[in-house]
């Protein structure tokens, strides 16, 4: 089998994923989403990409390899680029998937996660605990709810509507700040994600969730002075057995944007109260694997070779 690992470039994650590969007997290459070029009419169509390398400027004269051909791809970390870019790379794997090219993460389920507000949303469609969110285009709306939030004693997260690690991210506690915080965000031409913060003991939970169950999880404890808990800033992360609501939330977490594997941040306040978070469909695991010694790559290797299965049974019922 040769699978296809599309990523920004090389690194302590494909390079784990590609050691999984080889270990099932299996092939693998890691090309980049930046040297995509599509080849439509005038002949069969083609979809090809250079190898990913850990240095990006110096891919110039790799040979370009195909895509259509891989019998499975590993959809990974999507780099920086403008709004057509970034939309022609989500579309080559869309491309893939309609032509029976199995995609992990499925891209719908890519879109789903990458936006706070859609998975906000489908997390609340989907019965599961979220702390109250506002989400808006215009100043004066971001401000009133803001207000709203503070007058209940409340203090207030903006985040950006794309983005992880921690990164972006601005506790509010009175008006005068959210105030500069929102006149300054408004020049950007941004939507206001707004997220009444959720009083805790400065812990949250990662569980890593592959095909229907919680994999490990972790809870992940803020750096002195911070109120961030992400190990990318400094986040110190240690074991965490889940309890059986815990791990049910967190698969269902996944489930509601269709992925096969995904890191579900979970939260719990001081009176008991557990939230879902966020969920990422193209998470790290480096910490996690460190704290829990599971290896994670291999489980997800699995699941894809599974997925490359039930896929061939489907096709060959249909032929028969």
């Amino acid at each position: 089998m040769n699978i296809v690992i599309l990523s920004a470039r090389t690194g302590w994650h494909t390079n784990e994923l590609c050691r999984a590969v080889a270990e099932r007997g299996h092939r693998s290459q890691v090309l980049a989403y930046e040297r995509l070029v599509a080849a439509i009419g005038g002949g069969p169509s083609s979809l090809r990409s250079a190898p990913a390398v850990p240095d990006p400027p110096s891919r110039a004269g790799l040979d370009a390899l195909s895509v259509l051909d891989a019998d499975a791809v590993l959809a990974r970390i999507i780099p920086d680029g403008s709004l057509e870019q970034i939309i022609f790379r989500v579309d080559a794997l869309h491309w893939l998937e309609e032509r029976g090219v199995p995609v992990m993460n499925a891209p719908r389920a890519i879109e789903r996660a990458v936006d706070k507000f859609y998975t906000t949303a489908r997390l609340q469609e989907a019965g599961l605990p979220t702390p109250e969110t506002v989400v808006c285009e215009g100043a004066a709306e971001a401000l009133a709810a803001i207000d709203a939030m503070l007058a209940e004693g409340s203090d207030v997260i903006v985040k950006p509507l794309f983005g992880s690690m921690g990164h972006g991210l601005v506790r509010v506690g009175e008006r005068e700040l959210a105030r500069r915080v929102v006149r300054t965000l408004e020049s950007l031409k941004p939507v206001f994600y707004l997220q009444r913060a959720i009083d805790h003991a400065g812990v949250d939970v990662r569980a890593f969730v592959v095909g229907g169950r919680v994999l490990a999880a972790i809870e992940r404890l803020a750096p002195a002075g911070e109120w961030r808990t992400n190990v990318a800033i400094g986040g110190v992360a240690r074991r965490r057995d889940l309890p059986s609501a815990w791990s049910d939330m967190a698969v269902r977490a996944a489930d509601a944007v269709g992925a096969d594997y995904a890191g579900v941040d979970l939260i719990e306040s001081r009176d008991g109260q557990v939230f879902v978070l966020e969920v990422n469909a193209i998470p790290g695991w480096q910490g996690l694997q460190r704290a829990t010694g599971v290896d994670v790559a291999a489980s997800i290797v699995d699941r894809l070779v599974a997925r490359v299965g039930s896929s061939r049974q489907g096709v060959g019922a249909q032929a028969s």
